[in-house]
């Protein structure tokens, strides 16, 4: 499904990164400590990444020009969000190495595809159906049952771009988002939400790292707890499922797997994110390599040791405020590992930056976290 390449792309060769937010910046700090140079494309100037990087592109994210501009001064690129122009990032695979591809975008930007994808491989999801209009939400209701949610095909996260549906009348909300192509999803009762990266090497090595749990408040992440408190059963289940998929997607890179586990401790695949996540901040500082590091011996052809997690880790995100507070009480956490992703702007709900606890107990990094008592 994408290029892939014999030589590896060695330092000091430059990674070009289409996105500066933070996850870009983490990649950044990674390539740099190998010795990589780093240019990031983004219309923000002084984005997170671009702090970080030797040069940046400041432009908007489907500037073609821009993206070749991009390409000719790297030697390979990645990305580090799903909403990336495909038919820009295939111009600028003359100049540039993508070992990616774009495949991989065509299908986890796109939710109907990613679920239809997963189905197609054997994958277990939730019940689906497409909604572009009322006709066909009425139809997808009377196939996929209520509860269940309405989502966006394309541009929704944490929580935006859907609508929850409990009776099987589209309420005004719903038929609202029509405007968008959508995808109506069952929703389901489960009693944990976990996730997982994977990647891939040059060579079809597949790693995974730690299976974690994740706690949510208004749909965004707020806590990571790796590794996850679910039995061998369900930690054995998630890397099979993810070595399945790695192996399906021809994957490079790091790829983040949410899974729901069921009441009986089977799993659903939520989402997939094509790309570092959120939840595997974590492994900066709790294992053996992190999964930015990964990334990037991934994309330039480099092998992958296996994962081996040190401690067990808490990684708390700082939304809005937090990060003042945080701030605050660095004085009196020497246990923290702050992370700071360098945004302009605080704004309630926003990503600001993280904190990551290790400790031989779980409840100890808990409970040392538990003095952030900013948004909730």
């Amino acid at each position: 499904m994408n290029a892939n390449f014999k030589q590896a792309i060695l330092p000091p060769a430059t990674i070009g990164i289409v996105g500066g937010g933070q996850l870009g910046q983490m990649m950044a700090l990674s390539a740099k400590a190998m010795g990589y140079h780093v240019g990031v494309l983004d219309p923000l100037p002084q984005a997170p990444a671009a702090q970080v990087a030797d040069f940046q592109v400041t432009a908007a994210y489907e500037d073609q020009t821009a993206l070749i501009e991009l390409a000719k001064r790297s030697d390979v690129l990645t990305y580090e969000f799903e909403n990336v122009d495909e038919a820009a990032l295939q111009a600028a695979q003359q100049y540039a190495q993508l070992p990616q591809g774009t495949a991989l975008l065509h299908i986890t930007g796109n939710r109907l595809n990613e679920k239809q994808f997963l189905h197609d491989h054997g994958i277990p999801v939730t019940p689906f159906a497409p909604a572009n209009d009322q006709q066909s939400l009425n139809f997808a209701i009377n196939r996929v049952g209520t509860p269940a949610i309405l989502k966006t095909i394309a541009g929704g996260y944490d929580g935006h771009g859907q609508v929850d549906i409990n009776q099987s009348q589209p309420t005004d909300d719903a038929l609202a988002l029509l405007k968008h192509d959508c995808i109506l999803e069952a929703r389901q009762e489960f009693h944990a939400e976990v996730s997982i990266m994977v990647t891939r090497s040059a060579t079809g090595v597949v790693t995974t790292f730690p299976l974690v749990e994740n706690r949510h408040q208004h749909h965004i992440l707020h806590t990571t707890i790796a590794p996850a408190n679910v039995g061998p059963a369900v930690h054995a289940a998630a890397r099979k499922i993810a070595v399945s998929i790695a192996e399906a997607l021809e994957l490079r890179g790091v790829l983040g797997i949410e899974f729901f586990v069921l009441p009986d401790d089977t799993l659903l695949v939520n989402e997939l994110a094509p790309r570092p996540h959120n939840s595997g901040h974590y492994t900066i500082e709790a294992c053996n390599i992190s999964q930015f590091e990964a990334h990037i011996r991934s994309i330039c052809g480099l092998p992958i040791p296996p994962i081996t997690q040190i401690k067990p880790a808490v990684m708390r995100n700082l939304l809005g405020a937090d990060l003042t507070v945080a701030r605050e009480q660095l004085v009196d956490h020497p246990e923290w590992h702050f992370h700071d992703y360098g945004k302009a702007d605080i704004k309630p709900q926003r990503k600001m930056g993280h904190v990551t606890v290790l400790a031989d107990d779980i409840d100890d990094a808990l409970n040392s976290l538990a003095t952030l008592k900013g948004e909730q």
